[in-house]
């Protein structure tokens, strides 16, 4: 049992939904478009701030689900153009900023140009180390788990593995995040406290975080009180409170 586990100064990989767009617009009687241009200054405010922060090395962002395609068409078509174009503009300054770009979920679903202009996103920035920023679209943990459990399948359809031989780690070890370290902490802005299927496997331990600040005014001093938040808690991982206070005591 490693002590550093239990006592992490500070989380290394942050997962936030970034929830309150359309609300924060709707407040000021604007449409609900602004309210998702201005929380794209919220990103880059965070990326910002994490890509600093010498203890994170993850920051993964809820970008768009499986299920905001329910949303209605305009809005879901204004979505796709903001990404695209916020992709156009931002994937240079985050190779500047030694940051690797990384996307999870179904991106089949998306047009040509966006899945291309993913994909240059990832290569271009590939080898970066500063932080990685993870955009999770067109993606749902059930989704994760469903796709893992296939590729599964198929290994045992051809023989190379039994049924018997499947565990948690070699199911982890087809999910979407299998080669970072799981999110320390969980953040929901916004004032909803779900989790709306987002990285639903990797969240089994996660510290969480609810906020009622709306994703447009959410800002580096706000993700400071999450981490203080979360500096104050005792992670077990199943052990028990004197267990871990003894792995403390010099």
């Amino acid at each position: 049992m490693s002590a550093e586990r239990f006592h992490l100064a500070a989380p290394r990989h942050i997962a936030i939904i970034m929830d309150g767009n359309g609300r924060w617009a709707q407040q000021r009687f604007l449409p609900r478009a602004v309210g998702h241009h201005a929380g794209v200054k919220a990103v880059r405010d965070i990326v910002e701030y994490c890509a600093a922060e010498p203890t994170c090395d993850v920051l993964s962002l809820f970008a768009f689900s499986s299920e905001n395609w329910n949303r209605p068409k305009i809005e879901v078509s204004i979505l796709m153009r903001l990404f695209l174009t916020t992709l156009e503009s931002e994937i240079d300054k985050l190779h500047n900023n030694n940051i690797c770009l990384r996307f999870i979920g179904d991106r089949t679903a998306f047009d040509l140009a966006l899945q291309q202009k993913m994909t240059e996103g990832e290569q271009k920035t590939k080898n970066n180390t500063a932080l990685t920023l993870v955009i999770a679209a067109n993606y749902g943990g059930r989704w994760d788990m469903t796709q893992a459990c296939q590729r599964l399948a198929e290994r045992v359809e051809t023989g190379e593995l039994k049924s018997s031989d499947i565990n948690e780690t070699m199911l982890n070890q087809h999910l979407c995040l299998t080669d970072l370290p799981e999110p320390d902490l969980f953040i929901r802005t916004g004032g909803e406290q779900r989790v709306s299927n987002f990285i639903l496997w990797q969240l089994a331990y996660t510290e969480f975080y609810f906020t009622p600040i709306l994703w447009p005014d959410f800002n580096q001093s706000a993700l400071e009180e999450a981490i203080t938040s979360f500096k104050s808690r005792q992670r077990r991982f199943g052990y028990t409170g004197d267990q871990i206070a003894a792995l403390a005591t010099p």
